[in-house]
């Protein structure tokens, strides 16, 4: 299934409730969450009473991305915020499989994020057990940056690792995508696009109509 995730860090956060309603009418399926800590990543972001303060007004799945250090300390707390998924960096913890049970533990989809440099060897021990791998296509920490072009080709390598494993894991791309450049994201493998500035910059529901219309291969208004 091909899924818009749009990232509430390019959210007005003065409209951050009505913003949220805007994606949920123009259809998209998720919310992404990006939570840092100034330390993993060099921004600080979020946490855990937005994240509660927000659950009860949309039943869209909450894709939560804990770009911070050893993030199995905080696994239950988000799940009981309101996260449907929680998706921990393979370079954030010394005990990457323990922190994937733990997520598993607690009732919720788990997945994997590999920064831009990060090679896809970091998941051969884990694969089987995720239920998505988030592959940064910038590096993460602000909003804006441009795509790098190299992290298709990651896209492309993990589509044929799945296909040869057999697995039906999701595949998440963070960083970059726009309107111009989300087909392209596409074809490469992915099937979950989250996408910030390029959803909040201008009109919310026209932005996320235009993404899903293209995601779901009806073409777009420009």
């Amino acid at each position: 299934m091909k899924c818009l995730s749009p990232s509430i860090l390019a959210a007005d956060f003065s409209k951050l409730g009505e913003q949220i309603a805007q994606l949920d009418e123009a259809g998209a399926q998720y919310v992404h969450i990006d939570v840092a800590d100034g330390m993993f990543a060099p921004s600080i972001t979020f946490g855990l009473p937005v994240i509660a303060s927000i659950r009860e007004h949309t039943e869209r799945i909450f894709d939560v991305h804990l770009m911070i250090e050893e993030p199995a300390r905080y696994i239950q707390d988000f799940v009981e915020a309101g996260a449907d998924i929680i998706t921990v960096h393979a370079e954030s913890t010394k005990h990457l499989d323990r922190t994937i049970e733990e997520i598993k533990k607690n009732g919720v989809l788990a997945g994997v994020a590999l920064n831009p440099a990060t090679p896809l060897s970091a998941l051969d021990c884990v694969l089987d057990k995720v239920d998505m791998v988030l592959i940064m296509t910038v590096n993460p920490g602000f909003g804006g940056q441009e795509l790098i072009p190299y992290t298709l080709d990651k896209v492309r390598d993990l589509q044929q690792i799945l296909e040869r494993r057999g697995l039906k894991t999701d595949i998440e791309v963070d960083g970059g995508i726009n309107l111009f450049n989300v087909e392209e994201v596409l074809a490469a493998g992915a099937n979950i696009i989250v996408a910030g500035s390029a959803v909040f910059s201008g009109d919310v529901r026209d932005n996320t109509r235009q993404f899903l219309s293209l995601i779901n291969g009806q073409g777009a208004r420009y």
